[in-house]
C-alpha cells in the first residue's frame, strides 16, 4: 500500500444507522425501522381515510354507485380473508422453527452456553450478562477496550500505516460511544437495542482489521498483533450475537404481527360486509349523503388495517433483513473503487 493511500477518509460502507444528516433521511429511518409500528400502521389507516375524503371533495371518486361500492365492498372480504390465511401460513412458519427433539434442543444449548464462555473469556468477566442488551454494552466495551490497546501499542510505531491505524482507532471510539449512547437507555423488548446493534458497522471494521493484519502483522510490534487479534476475536463475536438477536427479535416480531393481523381480521371483515349492508337497500344508502363520504372511508380505513399492519411490519423486518444481507466482513453496498485500500493478486 502506498503511502497516499493512508491520507484517504478512512470511512464505514457499511450500515451506520445511527448517522442521520438530515431531517428526511431522520423521517425516512423512523418509518422504516425506529417508529412503533402500531403507531405506523394507524398513520397507513389514518392516511388512507384522509385520502378517500380528500378524493371524494375534489370530485375525483363518488359515494353515490351503490352497485360498485357493494362489489369493492365485497372484494374488500375476499382480500382480507387472502390475507389472514397468508398470515396464518407465516405463524405456522415461525412455529415450525420451535419444534426440536430432545437431541436438538440439548444440541442448541450447548452451543449457546459455548458462545457465552467465549464472550465471558473476551472480554475477561467470570460470566456474560444474561440480559441481551447488557451483553452488547459489553461486546462493545471489549472492542473499544482492544481498539485502544492497538492504538498505544503503534504509538510509537513508526510507519506508513500508523496513520491508517489511527484513523481506524479512532472511528471505533467514535462508532462505540454511538451504540453505547442507545443501549444504555435500551431493553431488548424493544427494537432500539436491536436497531443499535444493526447499525454498528462490524462488517467494515472487520474488514479493515483482517487488512491491517495481514499487510502490517509482520512489522508490528507484539502487542500491536496481539490487540488487533483480539480485536477481530471479539469483533467476530459481536458479530455472531448480533445475527443471533436479530433472528430472535425478528421471530417476536412476526409472531406479535401474526396475532395482532387475527385481532384486526374479525373487525375488518365486519367492517367490509357493513359497508355492502349500508347499500343494501333499494332506495339507496342507508346514510344521509352528508354523512356518508366520513361514514364508508372509515369503514374502508378499518378494513385495510389488516394491510397496514402487514406494511409496517414487514417494512421493518425486510429494512433490517437486507442491511444484514452479509455475515463477516463481505460489503456488497462498498462501491468497488472505495475505500483506501488497493489490492491485486501478489500484492507486496
Amino acid at each position: 500500500m502506498g503511502s497516499s493511500e493512508t491520507d484517504e477518509t478512512l470511512e464505514s460502507h457499511g450500515t451506520e444507522i445511527g448517522k442521520r444528516t438530515n431531517s428526511l433521511t431522520r423521517l425516512r429511518e423512523w418509518f422504516l425501522v425506529d417508529g412503533d409500528r402500531l403507531f405506523v400502521a394507524a398513520l397507513v389507516s389514518v392516511a388512507v381515510f384522509v385520502l378517500f375524503l380528500v378524493m371524494n371533495e375534489i370530485g375525483f371518486i363518488a359515494f353515490t354507485n351503490g352497485d360498485s361500492i357493494t362489489r369493492l365492498a365485497g372484494g374488500m372480504i375476499a382480500g382480507t380473508f387472502s390475507l389472514v390465511t397468508l398470515v396464518v401460513s407465516i405463524n405456522q412458519l415461525i412455529l415450525s422453527q420451535e419444534f426440536a427433539s430432545a437431541g436438538d434442543a440439548r444440541e442448541q444449548l450447548e452451543g449457546v452456553m459455548r458462545f457465552r464462555d467465549d464472550v465471558a473469556e473476551t472480554a475477561n468477566v467470570p460470566a456474560s450478562p444474561a440480559s441481551p442488551t447488557r451483553l452488547l454494552e459489553l461486546l462493545v466495551e471489549s472492542i473499544n477496550h482492544h481498539a485502544a490497546r492497538l492504538d498505544d501499542a503503534v504509538s510509537s510505531y513508526d510507519d506508513e500505516g500508523r496513520a491508517l491505524i489511527d484513523k481506524y482507532t479512532n472511528s471505533i471510539e467514535e462508532s462505540t460511544e454511538r451504540i453505547n449512547d442507545t443501549l444504555e437507555h435500551t431493553t431488548f423488548g424493544t427494537f432500539r437495542a436491536v436497531s443499535a446493534a444493526v447499525g454498528y458497522d462490524t462488517a467494515w471494521q472487520l474488514y479493515v482489521a483482517k487488512h491491517l493484519r495481514g499487510r502490517y502483522g509482520d512489522s508490528l510490534p507484539d502487542d500491536a498483533v496481539d490487540a488487533l487479534d483480539d480485536l477481530i476475536g471479539t469483533l467476530q463475536l459481536f458479530n455472531t450475537t448480533r445475527e443471533h438477536f436479530k433472528t430472535t427479535y425478528l421471530q417476536r416480531e412476526l409472531t406479535r404481527f401474526s396475532q395482532l393481523t387475527i385481532y384486526c381480521g374479525v373487525p375488518a371483515i365486519l367492517a367490509a360486509m357493513t359497508i355492502g349492508f349500508i347499500y343494501a337497500d333499494l332506495a339507496g344508502p342507508t346514510i344521509s349523503a352528508v354523512y356518508l363520504p366520513f361514514v364508508v372511508s372509515a369503514l374502508i380505513a378499518v378494513v385495510i388495517t389488516p394491510l397496514s399492519l402487514l406494511v409496517a411490519y414487514i417494512l421493518r423486518t425486510a429494512t433490517v433483513t437486507r442491511r444484514t444481507a452479509s455475515v463477516g466482513p463481505m460489503l456488497p453496498q462498498k462501491d468497488p473503487d472505495a475505500g483506501p485500500f488497493s489490492v491485486s493478486y501478489d500484492d507486496e
